[in-house]
């Protein structure tokens, strides 16, 4: 009798925290901004000047940073900040480049500048 009150007093705690934790969660709170963007990037520095139609981007989040991998030999975007503009929507800020990077749960449109370097992206998921 003992081992059956454990085991429905552990259920019972069970669903009482997974209940409590599923509904208060903010979207812009989570990585939804995270992940594989694809449509047109494009690059320009002193060296190259890449354009691709069908490219991709792939976002990660480390802390409160940003990082955007490229494909088709685009250097990577590191340690973007953002500021939450709405509740899915983030916007990029500081003084580490020129430009703006916009990202919903749907879109990436990138047109930023840094030590003479120059991404540029309009995708979508």
């Amino acid at each position: 009798m003992k081992s059956m009150l454990k085991i429905v007093g552990i259920l019972l705690l069970a669903a009482i925290v997974f209940a409590s934790c599923s509904k208060n969660t903010d979207p812009a709170d989570t990585d939804i901004f995270a992940g594989t963007f694809r449509g047109k990037i494009g690059y320009i520095d002193n060296e190259k000047n890449i354009s691709q139609a069908n490219g991709s981007v792939f976002v990660t989040k480390i802390d409160t940073r940003y990082d955007f991998r490229f494909s088709d030999g685009i250097p990577d975007l590191t340690g973007v900040q953002f500021e939450k503009k709405d509740a899915n929507t983030l916007t990029s800020v500081g003084s580490d480049g020129t430009g703006l990077i916009t990202i919903n749960k749907d879109k990436l449109v990138i047109g930023f500048t840094r030590n003479g370097r120059t991404w540029t992206a309009d995708c979508n998921r």
